[in-house]
């Protein structure tokens, strides 16, 4: 089994359905109605409703149980800045990059991105999880 070094990165194609907010908010409780109000949201200065912001960031975690490094992974800690909305049924990238390795005690420290697809970043952050394996 490979382990991963500074410098290995991953990407991943993501996207959004209202569907799934819809489910983010009845799970998590919340219904603020720039999610899920179709009316609501069209008021905002975002003119549509957003994703939630750790709906949107779910997605580094569901790369780092079940892909990279997968199965094992263990999350240490997670930092994440909303720079722009994320909208529903729109291409999204989620782009992961190893920035530090501890073999000692496995672990490793991530950058993590999730960009439009025009390349600007509307999340911004960094995790640390350990892998037995792959640290």
């Amino acid at each position: 089994m490979n382990k991963l070094k500074i410098g290995d990165s991953y990407s991943e194609k993501v996207r959004f359905s209202q569907e799934n907010v819809n489910k983010f908010a009845e799970i998590s409780g919340d219904n603020n109605p720039i999610h899920i109000n179709e009316e609501y949201a069209a008021k905002t200065q975002f003119g549509k409703p957003i994703v939630h912001g750790f709906f949107a960031g779910a997605v580094f975690s569901k790369i780092f149980g079940t892909k990279w490094p997968g199965e094992g992974t263990i999350y240490i800690y997670q930092d994440m800045t909303f720079r722009a909305p994320v909208f529903v049924e729109q291409d999204y990238f989620a782009k992961l990059e190893i920035l530090e390795v501890d073999e000692e005690k496995h672990r490793g420290t991530i950058k993590c991105t999730l960009e439009d697809s025009k390349g600007n970043a509307v999340i911004t952050g960094e995790a640390k999880l350990m892998h037995l394996e792959k640290f």
